[in-house]
């Protein structure tokens, strides 16, 4: 997928969304190589979250890519880490968002670029290589949503107005139970699940792409790092949604996320209390 014209804009960020969407387009090359392969190498982090050599080269692969386009910026990635930069623009990525649904063969994983600016995210692309799915945005360009191969169209959250109605989303509930206070998050969890319509764990970037293309209402995770939410936010806030941390600040490092169609936050943040 290319970067349509009608995002046009800065050229700046135009530039860079452009070359997000061909380093997405050849990392989902490397993962889908490996994607259901029973060979897959699978190892343990510090963290005891799992890692594949497929999370490894598609990360590389983006690094070298988008350092080589621009290689005054700075890039931070979930496996190695922080490379500094000189242009004020970062990027953060994740290239495999749901590495234990890649694990078991499930498509819903997903690939995040997003790319920051003076501290404000500039463009988001949040990726479904197994389903060829795409969701990208640019500040000021609005989100587009790719797929199958087809013309992109404009993404937009669902006009819901209430919890009530409301299709919930998180990657694991269990990872409520995780938080520094389990019985709250345990409390928020029972709240969300008593209090909307229907609740599914669609998670990881799959979510997020469900809230800013309507189908879902809410996206929560209440354990976030930095290369969760970087595409994230700018992609639901194009789409006419909302992204906050649970204090409701609009962040990217507050440990948690939400992602809403914007009608709901209110809600959801009196419920997460």
């Amino acid at each position: 997928m290319t970067a349509a014209a009608h995002l046009g804009g800065e050229r700046g960020v135009a530039t860079r969304l452009a070359a997000a969407l061909d380093a997405v387009d050849a990392a989902a090359a490397v993962t889908l190589r490996w994607f259901r392969d029973p060979q897959l190498p699978v190892a343990t982090k510090a963290d005891q979250s799992p890692v594949t050599a497929a999370d490894r080269a598609a990360e590389m692969l983006l690094r070298e890519q988008l350092l080589a386009a621009f290689p005054g910026d700075g890039f931070l990635g979930e496996e190695f880490g922080a490379v500094g930069g000189t242009s004020g623009y970062e990027w953060i990525v994740d290239p495999i968002d749901g590495t234990k649904s890649f694990i078991r063969g499930v498509p819903l994983w997903a690939t995040l670029v997003g790319c920051r600016h003076a501290g404000r995210g500039i463009l988001g692309v949040i990726a479904i290589p197994a389903l060829d799915e795409c969701v990208y945005a640019s500040g000021g360009g609005g989100a587009w949503h790719v797929s199958r191969g087809g013309a992109p169209v404009r993404a937009r959250v669902s006009t819901r107005g209430t919890l009530g109605t409301a299709l919930v989303c998180t990657s694991d509930f269990t990872s409520f139970l995780r938080r520094t206070d389990p019985l709250a998050g345990a409390a928020a969890r029972a709240a969300l699940e008593q209090g909307c319509q229907v609740a599914r764990t669609w998670g990881d970037g799959y979510g997020y792409v469900l809230v800013a293309t309507g189908r879902a209402d809410v996206m929560i995770d209440p354990l976030m790092n930095p290369w969760d939410a970087a595409a994230v936010e700018p992609v639901i806030t194009e789409a006419g949604g909302r992204f906050s941390d649970w204090a409701g600040q609009p962040r990217i490092d507050g440990g948690d996320g939400l992602a809403t169609n914007g009608l709901v936050h209110d809600a959801v943040l009196t419920l997460l209390g």
